[in-house]
């Protein structure tokens, strides 16, 4: 795995713009989202896919799961804040929502 850079400024601002839902979260330097499902059976699901597609990326989501809601927080440790690592992730974990159905991922 390469080394991730932290993303300031422009790139930053632009990287955060091709994600839809995702909010900041500034006393992290992370970003976070939070997934409702139709029922816990749902959710634990599409924790599975995203826990498979991360173990493929070698980065891996801060999350909590509670009956049908998953809330996930991600920012890469080794910058001390949001990477583009981050940003793949969250654009793929976006894909996975969709494929099960949940609105506005």
């Amino acid at each position: 795995m390469t080394r991730a850079e932290k993303l300031t400024g422009e790139a930053r601002k632009s990287a955060l713009q091709r994600l839809s839902g995702w909010t900041e979260n500034v006393s992290r330097d992370a970003i976070e989202k939070r997934f409702l499902f139709s029922d816990f059976s749902a959710a634990f699901g599409f924790m599975t896919r995203v826990a498979l597609a991360a173990e493929t990326m070698d980065h891996h989501p801060e999350w909590s799961n509670v009956w049908r809601t998953v809330d996930i927080v991600l920012t890469s440790h080794d910058v001390k804040g949001v990477s583009e690592r981050d940003i793949a992730l969250a654009e793929t974990i976006d894909r996975l929502a969709r494929a099960c159905g949940v609105e506005g991922a």
